[in-house]
């Protein structure tokens, strides 16, 4: 037997809250992971390996994330251990200004594509992906290749958008110009941004025994 719609909408609008007040408490939270504060451990009452999809809660898991998604006190970045993380608006400005920092541990690998569509992200303010080709870029798939690693290293903030032909794209957006979106008006400097994540993932791991990192080498102090 199907849950009952009303009985799915009062679990998910649990879960949803039960997310945001974890998100809130500890600043960022997992989609997903086995150990770590996620949203799928809080749905599926478990922690949930591999994909989730074929879950028997996959439906409420879904939604959940779907909600979460689209929340202005929350934005979704490749943070933990490359994996999608809830960054919660308490640690927006800390985000803006790591994003923003150019330091090189974000720049140093990057292709040659990656470096062209960051310069076009710069330029622009906001770049759809969906049919763009780069410079030197041999097809679509390239244009992609090169957003995930700008994301890989918090260079720009990554969307997933749905396009009127019902397919997903990926937008990338200036951290700057999403910053002025978001109300910032100060940041603080790198290095205690960074300090700062890096301070709630060691509480978060100590607790769990996990190892879970961040995508920066670790500073000093």
């Amino acid at each position: 037997m199907t849950e009952p719609a009303s009985g799915l909408k009062v679990a998910v609008d649990t879960a949803v809250a039960k997310a945001m007040e974890a998100a809130a408490s500890h600043g960022f939270l997992l989609k997903s992971d086995p150990k770590l504060p996620s949203v799928t451990t809080m749905v599926a009452g478990e922690p949930v390996r591999g994909s989730w999809w074929g879950h028997p809660m996959g439906r409420q898991i879904f939604r959940v994330l779907e909600i979460l998604a689209d929340r202005e006190d929350l934005t979704i970045v490749k943070l933990i251990s490359g994996k999608d993380t809830f960054v919660h608006k308490r640690l927006f400005a800390a985000l803006v200004s790591i994003g923003t920092a150019r330091e090189d541990w974000q720049l140093a690998g990057l292709s040659g594509l990656a470096r062209g569509l960051l310069e076009l992200v710069d330029a622009e303010g906001i770049v759809n992906t969906q049919n763009l080709r780069l410079p030197g870029a041999g097809t679509k798939k390239s244009a992609g290749e090169a957003a995930r690693e700008l994301e890989a290293v918090l260079l720009t903030r990554g969307e997933n958008v749905h396009t009127s032909s019902g397919k997903h794209a990926k937008c990338l957006e200036d951290w700057k110009r999403w910053g002025e979106r978001a109300g910032l008006r100060n940041k603080p400097a790198v290095e205690n941004a960074k300090q700062e994540f890096e301070g709630i993932l060691k509480s978060l791991n100590d607790a769990v025994k996990a190892k879970g990192r961040l995508p920066w080498p670790a500073t000093r102090g």
